[in-house]
C-alpha cells in the first residue's frame, strides 16, 4: 500500500491511497472539503463526495507523469518502472510538476 498528500496551490487537499495496482481511492480533506473558496482537484473528483474510488489511477493524476522519451529519462534516472505510474508521480510531483497540484509520499512505519 503507498499514499501521497496531495495539496493544491500548498494546501493540503486530500489523500491518494493505492492498495494494489487495481484500487485507488482519494478522499478530501475535512478542511480542504469544507471551504467554499477551494476548488476542486478535477472535474471527475468534484467536492460534492468526501471520497472517490477506482480500478485506475485517476486521470487528474496520471496525466501528471512525464510521456515518451521524457518518461524514459525519468524512469532510467529514479530507477523506477515506466510503468509504475504513482511511483514516477511520487517521485516527480512533489517538486517538479506543472500545476496546482503537488503530492507528497506518507511513510508507512
Amino acid at each position: 500500500m503507498r499514499k501521497a498528500e496531495v495539496y493544491n496551490n500548498g494546501i493540503l487537499a486530500g489523500l491518494l491511497i493505492e492498495d494494489n495496482q487495481r484500487h485507488y481511492s482519494f478522499q478530501y480533506n475535512e478542511r480542504y472539503l469544507a471551504d467554499p473558496t477551494l476548488p476542486a482537484i478535477s472535474i471527475q473528483l468534484s467536492k460534492s463526495n468526501p471520497m472517490y474510488q477506482s480500478k485506475f489511477l485517476f486521470p487528474v493524476f496520471s496525466n501528471m507523469v512525464a510521456e515518451g522519451a521524457n518518461l524514459a529519462i525519468q524512469s532510467r534516472y529514479l530507477k523506477i518502472d515506466e510503468k509504475d505510474v504513482l511511483g514516477l508521480l511520487i517521485a516527480t510531483a512533489g517538486t517538479d510538476s506543472i500545476g496546482s497540484i503537488t503530492l507528497k509520499p506518507i511513510e508507512e512505519k
